[in-house]
């Protein structure tokens, strides 16, 4: 860490939707500290993103909570979470100055804010900040997209992207085919998106579609991936980091939730390009099987929701 100036230290050693939600509080903490050298301890792999967002100098990479380097920060933040062990990894850098939840266990959080577990996360982050003395804006979630080529099939595109972290957020193969059939079917070009692990579900959807195969694009790298986003005409996708990034390159979207109400983790509501889809049941977002009320969204749903985000642009572009 630098000798020069002081640092600031943030923690969200997490995914790309965690990144991109708390995106509004690291540009609230730049504008705060603009002398300080801005690090984000979270993996390497979303450096390129963090750089693009505009609010970090550079990435510490961690994964989870593992111990983070050693030379004691000006300002340490948490926007990990409000366990114990998140603050005591914070903690054990020795930072001046700890901007975190309150925990019971933890001394130095006595008199901080309290958490609330029915607070979209977005809004959380913001009011951590604003709570500590630091004013934050939770509207200012827009990312400036990379500059990448990207192929001719993806300019204008249905984005379909079937995947999810877990299995209780993965909406049934044969169901997003059907999608991208329909959109095929309607003139629309259409790609299927995935991470590195999910090329055999891409090509799947793909192949029960009916697509050729250059219209898989999965396993790219995350600014790739990024640049897919920008470049599609909509995004059609579970409640996975990849409705996040549609939200914050302001690429219209459609959003299927399943065990998670959109209220604390889906697009802003005033955000008329995207639409979220819930059945209104909760459940565990981590679960090894199809959440029910995932499965109670039907195809016929998603394309009614594709029409009418097309109706309001048709709209608001007339």
């Amino acid at each position: 860490m630098s000798a020069t100036r002081p640092t600031l230290l943030v923690l969200r050693a997490l995914g790309l939707g965690d990144l991109l939600t708390g995106l509004p509080a690291l540009r609230a903490l730049a504008e705060a500290f603009p002398r300080h050298r801005r690090l984000l301890a979270a993996p390497r792999a979303l450096a390129p993103l963090a750089r693009l967002g505009g609010a970090v100098d550079g990435v510490v990479d961690v994964t989870g909570l593992a111990p983070l380097p050693a030379a004691p920060p000006d300002v340490a933040v948490n926007l990990h979470g409000r366990g114990r062990q998140s603050h005591q990894v914070l903690l054990a850098a020795q930072p001046r100055r700890l901007v975190a939840f309150q925990h019971a266990e933890i001394p130095q959080t006595r008199g901080a804010p309290r958490w609330r577990a029915d607070e979209h996360e977005v809004e959380r982050w913001c009011r951590l900040l604003v709570e500590h003395g630091i004013a934050a804006d939770p509207t200012r979630l827009e990312l400036t997209p990379p500059v990448a080529p990207v192929p001719p099939g993806a300019v204008g595109a249905t984005l379909i992207h079937p995947g999810a972290a877990s299995a209780a957020r993965r909406w049934p193969a044969d169901r997003w085919a059907a999608v991208a059939h329909a959109e095929r079917a309607a003139g629309r070009p259409v790609i299927v998106t995935g991470g590195a692990g999910e090329i055999p579900l891409a090509r799947a959807v793909a192949r029960r579609a009916g697509l050729e195969a250059g219209a898989v694009q999965a396993g790219t790298d995350l600014e790739q991936l990024t640049a897919l986003v920008a470049a599609a005409a909509r995004v059609v996708v579970g409640d996975t980091g990849i409705a996040h990034l549609a939200t914050a390159l302001g690429t219209p979207s459609v959003v299927l939730f399943g065990p998670t109400p959109p209220a604390l983790w889906g697009p802003p509501p005033l955000r008329r390009r995207h639409r979220a889809l819930w059945a209104g049941r909760s459940g565990d977002p981590h679960g090894a099987t199809i959440d029910p009320g995932l499965l109670a969204i039907s195809v016929g749903e998603v394309l009614e929701a594709l029409a009418g985000l097309e109706r309001t642009l048709a709209g608001a572009a007339a």
